[in-house]
Order: structure tokens, then C-alpha cells, then sequence
């Protein structure tokens, strides 16, 4: 059983938006961060989004700061990532992952998580 399930990607137009759902097979209090990362063809992994799941302090990559927003609830154990104002630019694949140490999880670096999900594909497009 896969720790995370991520959910809500698709095609979308440019200036669109999406949803990102990121299910927790166990209960995100287990887990003191949760971030969210793409992928695009031919990239490395990014960190896109990033929050801890006791204050909710929450980080973004610049190229995504004012469009995207995540957030957590921690009764669904699910974290979001509302995603608007799309861009091609923007188009992978989504992961969301856990944080492994306090320490580090706030710089939203790929090496820095773990548990990694199967990813939900985002295409912007017109």
C-alpha cells in the first residue's frame, strides 16, 4: 500500500486551474511536513510546495508563489494544492511526499522527502 495517493491532475487550458488532492494512507499527524514536487519530461525533481502539518507554516517555489496554494486537513488526512493561473510551464507530474527530517523540510528539496506516491499528471495546454 502506497503511503500517499495524489489525485485531481488532467489537462487544462492556460490561466486554468486544478485541485491536487494528496491522501494519506495513514493519518498525517504521523508525518511533520508534507510537500508537493513535479516532474516534467527530461527534469529533475522540484520541490513545488511544501507544509507542516502542526503550525500549517507553509513554503512555495517562486515560480509558483501567488498561484498556488496548499493547505491541510488533517481530519481527511489529505493535503490540497490549489493550483491557478496555469501555465505550460507548469505541466508534469505531481508527487506528494513526506517529509524524513525537521530540520530541512521548510527548503522543499526532493531529497529531503520520502514515501513517495505514483504521482498525478498535470498538462497545461490550449
Amino acid at each position: 500500500q502506497l503511503p500517499f495517493v495524489e489525485s485531481g491532475g488532467g489537462l487544462v487550458q492556460p490561466g486554468g486551474s486544478l485541485r491536487l488532492s494528496c491522501a494519506a494512507s495513514g493519518f498525517t499527524s504521523d508525518y511533520f511536513a508534507i510537500g508537493w514536487f513535479r516532474q516534467a519530461p527530461g527534469k529533475e525533481r522540484e520541490g513545488v510546495s511544501c507544509i507542516g502539518l502542526i503550525g500549517g507554516r507553509t513554503t512555495y517555489a517562486d515560480s509558483v508563489k501567488g498561484r498556488f496554494t496548499i493547505s491541510r486537513d488533517n481530519g481527511k488526512n489529505t493535503v490540497y494544492l490549489q493550483m491557478n493561473s496555469l501555465k505550460p510551464e507548469d505541466t508534469g507530474l505531481y508527487y506528494c511526499a513526506a517529509a524524513r527530517w525537521t530540520s530541512t523540510w521548510f527548503a522543499c528539496r526532493a531529497a529531503d522527502f520520502g514515501s513517495w506516491g505514483q504521482g498525478t499528471q498535470v498538462t497545461v495546454s490550449s
